[in-house]
């Protein structure tokens, strides 16, 4: 069974880090580019070495090494560091973890971008590789792209681990195989193996800084991948992820770029494709085939780290509640989020049509990835000062490299901002808009409708003095808490008149962790309403949980009705809430259109509880904002 979970991480999770070499020393070494690297052997050398090191320093250190250890309950990704932010600053700096967890959400919005960068690229990448075999193809390139992409997205909703493990496989051949090809290219060049040495990394970055700096925004190219191995550490387990890495990933791809250095140095013509020039002409389709099944493999590594990222957002206030698929019966992290599949499929295709080659869209790709890496390993160590007691000298001498060396590549990569390093920031500008906004609606919303609600102590003695009539049955309102009146319940009785006999206020919580034990799930407190045949009942999911209000109810029903209600034939209680601009000053107005358009993509309430239809009642209200 963990040889098979070490598999399926395999064909998930790896696949973008994975297929790196197929275009990273090509960019570094792309004559078109604004800020050329001359092919020199020292330059070669210099960039292998860079590339190792990075890989070596981001990936291994930062990533495997530390990062994966913070992680919320098995979860990982920036938005489990924003949800352990949200429980330190509760004991902590509140104002340090705030600015802290708003670059937590801007690191989320640009992985976002990330999402939709890689799928295209890597593709593209891919196909590309039929120019090496035949230059006539080269206008197939874009459609045969575009037919892969729909493709993808269109088996996503079959899940993760069936992706997994028709993927793991073939992730293990294409390992394999680049690796493979990297020998062969070191043995008709030993000498390459000196870049292992960082003393070669060091003397290119230091002693030919004009160069090397404006190298670090290709070089970046080697990393991506890093945030969607973290983001999809609850798909798979850290120690499965870690293992594969270490005994697999890491050896084939270090081996492919020595191999292609030591092929560049043989003869700098090879800079045009030096991934497909390892190999001899008779290889090179076949090996096109399996890069082109690798790089959607590497489409889906950054698409299920999105769908996590949205769950957890959206489970944490910052996103409209989304329509989310558990995908596995025994592993609770694999989920499908079609919203986000045809947002990231759609937005993919545009880029396609738009950039049409790999090397245009390279520019754009690394700014998306070292800002997020930076906010991650920012955000990390301010948790593990406080979760691990970590003395200040000692995450000061972790720290301070780490960060200098992710800064190097961000301050690369804004030298590209003309030429398409805007992209994922306007990207990351927007989702980051949309996402602090939705926030700061909902917390308008929620103060507004406390207000409507009442107190539920005043609500039900004007029960108990009214002409209302009691009816047979139970009735289930869901609710925010214990303190108010469920809207729902208040229009029934003002409007119809009447109150069920039985009546059960349930308030779902969602806590900022993946998962709740169950011996924690349920709270029952009559409220000292036994007498009126009131009852609530406060329910805690883990924000990866999908709140099935009947099987709840089912579980507690000989416990607590002690066989008074009969909760299979209960009727179920809605509020829906029709927001309208309003004139108080709350938000700007542009702000105020935007959240009440974000709020038309929130999933179904009935759906999303599990609630039968037949037997849900919905009541609608409005406010303004």
């Amino acid at each position: 069974m963990r040889l098979a979970v070490v598999v399926g991480a395999l064909g998930v999770v790896f696949g973008d880090i994975g297929t790196s070499p197929i275009y990273t020393l090509q960019t570094v070494f792309n004559p078109s580019d604004p800020h050329p690297v001359p092919v020199t052997t020292q330059n070669v050398f210099g960039v292998v070495s860079l590339v190792f090191w990075s890989v070596m320093i981001i990936v291994t250190v930062t990533y495997v090494l530390l990062a994966m250890r913070a992680d919320n309950d098995g979860e990982g990704g920036v938005m489990a560091l924003i949800a352990l932010l949200r429980r330190l600053s509760a004991h902590r700096g509140r104002r340090a973890a705030t600015v802290l967890a708003a670059l937590g959400i801007f690191g989320a919005a640009l992985f976002f971008g990330d999402s939709m960068i890689t799928p295209a690229i890597s593709v593209l990448s891919a196909v590309e590789g039929l120019k090496v075999v035949q230059p006539s193809l080269q206008e197939l390139v874009v459609p045969i792209t575009a037919v892969i992409i729909i493709v993808l997205f269109l088996v996503q909703r079959r899940g993760t681990a069936a992706v997994g493990r028709l993927f793991g496989p073939i992730m293990i051949l294409w390992f394999v195989t680049i690796g493979a090809c990297g020998v062969a290219g070191i043995a008709d060049h030993p000498a390459i193996l000196k870049a292992l040495s960082p003393s070669y990394a060091l003397q290119f970055l230091v002693g030919h800084f004009g160069v090397a700096f404006f190298a670090l925004a290709a070089i970046v190219l080697a990393v991506t991948g890093a945030e969607a191995l973290y983001a999809d550490m609850g798909h798979f387990g850290r120690r499965s992820i870690t293992r594969a890495w270490l005994s697999l990933v890491f050896p084939a791809c270090v081996l492919s770029y020595l191999g292609q250095g030591a092929l560049i140095l043989n003869d700098p013509d090879n800079i045009s494709s030096p991934f497909f020039l390892l190999v001899p002409g008779w290889a090179r389709l076949p090996l096109v085939l399996l890069a082109t099944a690798a790089t959607v493999i590497a489409s889906q590594a950054v698409i299920t780290g999105a769908y996590s990222v949205a769950s957890q957002a959206a489970e944490l206030g910052y996103l409209p509640r989304l329509r989310v698929t558990h995908t596995s019966e025994s592993t609770v992290g694999q989920i499908y989020v079609p919203w986000i599949n045809w947002l990231l499929m759609v937005s993919v295709l545009t880029l396609v049509f738009a950039f049409r080659s790999s090397t245009a869209l390279a520019f754009a790709f690394g700014m998306a990835v070292t800002g997020t890496i930076t906010i991650t390993t920012l955000i990390f160590f301010y948790v593990g000062r406080w979760r691990w007691n970590v003395p200040l000298w000692l995450l000061g001498l972790g720290a301070i490299p780490l960060l200098v060396v992710d800064l190097l590549f961000v301050g690369a990569n804004v030298t590209k901002l003309v030429h398409g390093a805007w992209l994922p920031l306007l990207i990351g500008l927007t989702v980051f808009t949309v996402m602090t906004t939705w926030q700061r609606g909902r917390e308008i919303v929620t103060a507004e409708r406390q207000r409507r609600e009442g107190s539920l102590r005043d609500f039900v003695d004007e029960l108990r003095n009214d002409m209302t009539v009691r009816v047979p049955g139970t009735g289930v309102f869901l609710n925010r808490g214990k303190q108010t009146a469920p809207l729902a319940m208040r229009a029934n009785a003002e409007h119809n008149h009447v109150r069920h006999e039985h009546v059960l206020i349930l308030s779902i919580e969602t806590e900022p962790v993946p998962r709740v034990p169950a011996d924690q799930r349920v709270t029952v407190d009559d409220l000292g309403y036994a007498d009126d045949g009131i009852t609530h009942v406060s329910a805690r999911f883990g924000y990866m949980e999908t709140p099935d209000v009947p099987e709840l109810l089912r579980m507690l029903d000989p416990a607590v009705t002690e066989g008074q209600l009969q909760l299979d034939q209960a009727s179920y209680f809605l509020s829906k809430i029709e927001l309208r601009p309003g004139n108080r000053p709350t938000m700007s107005p542009w702000r105020k259109r935007l959240f009440i358009a974000t709020s038309y993509i929130t999933a179904d309430a009935a759906e999303h509880f599990c609630l039968p239809r037949d037997r849900t009642v919905i009541m609608g209200s409005h406010i303004e904002i």
